[in-house]
């Protein structure tokens, strides 16, 4: 899949700042983004939701063998484990370059194939919606079992038909999850912000 200009723009606003220079300045060595992440680097690679072996796959192409064996030691932490384990790889830097290589060759494909497993259709609809959607799962995941899942399921129904204002009403209810928390201004202007994206299909 390649993503057209309005949802590459709203994805690298959110994993990194709009870009290259924002990336440089606060984004060229590992983070922990809080809540449930793992260790992450690049645009918006999440360590703990991967491997190993995927780790050393998707890396070791652009990254020297050294920096992918310390990089493989917080893979799959997550939560507060991710957190404690930061400061063992927080010295490390990721330049732009492998960091773009990797979002656009590894990371876009592997979650489109995701969105398309979650939402049946997605292919059918218009670009700005497919990248709203694959933001979607690039941020929360695919699951839809549980409570916390009852807006994925609505739009699972609603991709065949093409409902776009239903899209995007569903996506805004998500934001219900993150009252109150301390990512809760993050994700509602990220909600906001697909949604919007998804209405300006039509």
């Amino acid at each position: 899949m390649e993503l057209n200009a309005a949802s590459m723009k709203l994805i690298l606003d959110f994993e990194v700042g709009g870009g290259e220079a924002y990336y440089n300045r606060f984004l060229k060595s590992p983070i922990w983004p809080k809540g449930a992440s793992g260790v992450t680097i690049g645009v918006g690679y999440d360590l703990g939701y991967n491997t190993v072996a995927t780790i050393r796959r998707d890396w070791s192409p652009h990254l020297s063998a050294p920096t992918v064996d310390r990089l493989v030691t917080v893979a799959g932490k997550t939560g507060t484990s991710a957190r404690d384990a930061l400061g063992s790889v927080r010295d490390l830097v990721i330049p732009w370059a492998p960091a773009f290589a990797v979002y656009k060759g590894v990371t876009i494909p592997k979650f489109w194939a995701t969105t398309q497993r979650a939402f049946p259709g997605v292919d059918e609809l218009h670009p700005n919606a497919q990248g709203a959607l694959l933001s979607l799962v690039f941020n929360r995941g695919a699951a839809m079992s549980g409570p916390r899942r009852t807006e994925m399921r609505a739009i699972r129904g609603l991709v065949p038909a093409k409902d776009y204002a239903g899209i995007a009403a569903q996506i805004r209810l998500m934001k219900r999850l993150w009252l109150g928390t301390d990512i809760e201004r993050g994700m509602t202007r990220r909600r906001d912000a697909e949604a919007a994206l998804v209405q300006a299909s039509v």
